[in-house]
């Protein structure tokens, strides 16, 4: 068989091959089974070029689709470490941008109550005495007193470990209640996200009015960044989950229910990141006495500046690279 003819017959399987490759190294689903059939197939004429001599552009070919095939298939196994990565620097990102409108929303639902309960709170006893009972302000108060409770201690490391287990149990809790109470037409997630920066401003100003500030605001500044993010996302998903159930558009409600449902998961994956991050951040580095305000007060700039970076500049650009 000459060697125009041997590239007429087996031609449409390269090209089929090298088209599916392409497709794999793009990340795009491809027939795994296939692809190793072919793959077969070309190895077999490889070696019937080889063997007969064929001109060194057509071998050259082969053993470039070959080569390109076999990493491929055979490539060593990054346990997911690749798709995660992907998930972090790309999709997530996009996907809290797609909804910036219901993040936008859930951040004015948070913050201006935070806000307005910090002010009210810091010019004098009476509104925390409406949001709590003495009892709770003492509580707190002496949390934060000098020398008492997590704050500013030499803690062991089982210690610490302990105190992440606790704060991702209460971080994570506090975003899926967040996000779950969506499913009451939206209403759930806003007045949670109501609640929880009520009840932030409330502690926030009052032990500021009381001169525990000094102890307070080093402990919270640095995890302040992912937790915080993490409430006001995961009140974003809650509110896109209500929105498919107030405004199902033409689909049947429970149609669109779970269509916001899909839409709601990546940012309650990127409120989970984020929550996990603030935990280890609280338990390891947020009480450490050892550390001087003003090193975390430095530190929390750069992670607020990290977070927003994050959200509003990555997966920006072209088509996706997996």
């Amino acid at each position: 068989m000459t060697p125009m003819r041997f590239e007429a017959q087996y031609g449409s399987l390269w090209t089929a091959l090298a088209e599916q490759v392409a497709e794999a190294q793009q990340g795009k689903a491809v027939d795994a089974a296939l692809l190793a059939a072919r793959y077969r197939r070309v190895c077999e004429n490889l070696a019937l070029a080889q063997s007969r001599a064929y001109p060194v552009h057509l071998i050259s070919r082969l053993e470039s689709l070959a080569q390109d095939a076999h990493q491929l298939i055979y490539r060593r196994q990054d346990y997911g470490l690749r798709a995660l990565g992907q998930l972090l620097r790309v999709d997530l990102p996009r996907a809290v941008r797609a909804e910036w409108r219901l993040v936008l929303v859930a951040l004015a639902l948070f913050v201006l109550p935070l806000a307005l309960a910090f002010g009210l709170s810091l010019a004098g006893p009476d509104f925390p005495l409406r949001v709590l009972d003495a009892r709770q302000l003492r509580e707190f108060e002496t949390m934060y007193g000098d020398g008492k409770a997590h704050v500013g201690r030499l803690r062991e490391a089982a210690t610490d470990w302990q105190m992440f287990g606790y704060y991702i149990f209460n971080n994570i809790g506090i975003g899926f209640r967040t996000f779950g109470a969506g499913i009451l037409a939206g209403i759930g997630s806003a007045f949670v996200l109501v609640f929880n920066g009520l009840f932030m401003g409330v502690i926030t100003g009052h032990l500021t009015r009381v001169d525990l500030g000094h102890n307070l605001w080093p402990f919270i500044a640095t995890h302040s960044s992912f937790e915080l993010t993490g409430i006001v996302l995961s009140g974003a998903a809650g509110l896109r989950l209500g929105l498919g159930w107030l405004a199902p558009g033409r689909l049947r409600r429970l149609d669109a229910l779970r269509a916001s449902a899909r839409a709601a998961v990546p940012l309650v994956y990127a409120a989970f990141f984020l929550l996990v991050v603030a935990a280890a951040f609280e338990a390891f580095w947020s009480p450490a006495a050892w550390v001087a305000p003003w090193v975390k007060y430095s530190v929390a700039a750069v992670c607020w500046t990290l977070v927003l970076l994050w959200l509003l500049l990555m997966g920006r650009g072209g088509a996706r690279a997996r």
